[in-house]
């Protein structure tokens, strides 16, 4: 099992920034794939960024390339999200998750743990 908890959202206006963090506990951090995953009110769930094992490879959704920016630090077992000019269509709960092995995938389904969700708000 591998636990995950998020924290750092909340309400900031559009071109703002926030970075939320991603603590886990468990199994071995750095033998897991971590993805960010959102959704939005009314919207289905989906992929933001994934960051490889080691971190040296990264996956962005196109909507957040140049903003968005993940990285992790093995030694914290702890998977940042940092978000540069936010912008209203962020607006989502921002979950977490991991996913045994070495893929980034973008498909939620693939991943085996995922956190409770933080709330990013981001208005106009």
């Amino acid at each position: 099992q591998v636990q995950l908890v998020e924290s750092g959202g909340g309400l900031v206006q559009a071109g703002g920034s926030l970075r939320l963090s991603c603590a886990a506990s468990g199994r071995t951090f750095s033998n897991y794939v971590m993805g960010w995953f959102r959704q939005a009110p009314g919207k289905e769930r989906e992929f933001v960024t994934a960051i490889s094992v080691s971190g040296s490879t990264t996956y962005y959704t196109d909507s957040v390339k140049g903003r968005f920016t993940i990285s992790r630090d093995n030694a914290k077992n702890t998977v940042y999200l940092q978000m540069n000019n936010l912008k209203p269509e962020d607006t989502a709960v921002y979950n977490c998750a991991a996913a045994y092995g070495r893929i980034l995938y973008s498909n939620s389904g693939m991943y085996h743990y995922w956190g409770q969700g933080t709330q990013v708000t981001v208005s106009s």
